[in-house]
């Protein structure tokens, strides 16, 4: 059977999405005794095998090599990969009026974006092809000091004063006032005002060598696919928060119920499970931006399959 590898961020929202296409595993990778390891949905003859990595990873990686079958990268990325894949409708993260947030501690001066662009701290940023870190480019206007660290360490170096201000993604959203810290800017929401639209945030891409592999309309058949595992995900919570809580280890805010279902709520949601003509249009804008302020490639029209 042909095999295709699915490679993720290791975040709740992209690990709840695709569990349904290969069944549940254990902390240590194994297969769930009895149905339970086994896919919920029919999988069309394909083995679906996931990566998790660090989105930074990812970025680089189908920037560098492109030899994913199936992966997330940040929406940034895409105009860098283009030639390699296709957007699948489903699987993308979309801010609607929220998003990454800047966040410094509790007693610093900095008080806004203007003062951001004033005093000019050092950022602490999950990546650079990153959508948080093309926004943050784009509302500062100018260039910035600022170090790449896991997305999960970006908070922990602002509270320990190795960052002036940090760019949070993914659940530190979420947690950062435990810390001490506190938000200075919501990019999801500065995205809000300025375009109307919501703000793209991750991708999931398809390799367009595919049907070269594996026969005419892979393509096709594996974003729906992928499409079907996030309506089953969807429609089943209590099993994803389940197979989430298997895996707290060092995630403590896994173990969270109302955190990890809020979060969900915000990233997986109608435009994770079909983006359409909003997703679409969001992702046109954000393209001709970066293209505007000289971040990336122009893309025109957006490709999505699926």
């Amino acid at each position: 059977m042909p095999t295709i590898t699915l490679a993720h961020s290791p975040d709740a929202d992209d690990l709840v999405m695709w569990w349904p296409l290969t069944g549940m595993s254990g902390p240590d990778g194994s297969p769930l005794p009895g149905a339970l390891g086994e896919p919920a949905i029919d999988t069309r003859g394909f083995v679906f095998r996931t990566l998790g990595a660090d989105i930074q990873a990812l970025n680089q990686r189908a920037e560098e090599r492109g030899d994913l079958d199936v992966t997330a990268i940040s929406a940034y990325t895409y105009p860098f990969v283009a030639e390699r894949y296709r957007i699948t409708s489903c699987g993308g993260s979309f801010g609607d009026g929220y998003g990454p947030k800047v966040v410094v501690k509790q007693g610093s001066s900095i008080m806004c974006d203007g003062c951001l662009r004033g005093k000019k701290p050092r950022f602490a940023v999950p990546g650079d092809r990153t959508t948080a870190f093309l926004v943050l480019s784009i509302v500062l206007g100018q260039p910035f000091e600022y170090g790449v660290v896991p997305f999960q360490d970006v908070a922990g170096a602002v509270a320990r004063g190795e960052a002036g201000a940090g760019l949070l993604i993914h659940e530190a959203q979420l947690t950062y006032q435990s810390m001490g810290l506190r938000e200075v800017l919501d990019l999801g929401a500065w995205w809000k005002q300025k375009t109307g639209l919501p703000l793209p945030l991750g991708l999931n891409v398809v390799s367009r060598g595919l049907d070269a592999r594996h026969g005419e309309g892979t393509i096709e058949t594996v974003a729906g696919l992928l499409a079907e595992s996030v309506r089953y995900a969807r429609a089943h919570p209590a099993e994803c928060r389940r197979y989430l809580s298997d895996r707290v280890g060092d995630r403590p805010e896994w173990a969270d119920d109302a955190l990890v279902e809020r979060y969900l709520g915000m990233y997986v949601n109608d435009l994770t499970a079909d983006m359409g003509d909003v997703g679409r249009r969001s992702l046109e804008r954000l393209y001709a931006e970066a293209a505007a302020s000289g971040m990336a490639p122009e893309v025109g029209a957006v490709d999505l399959v699926g």
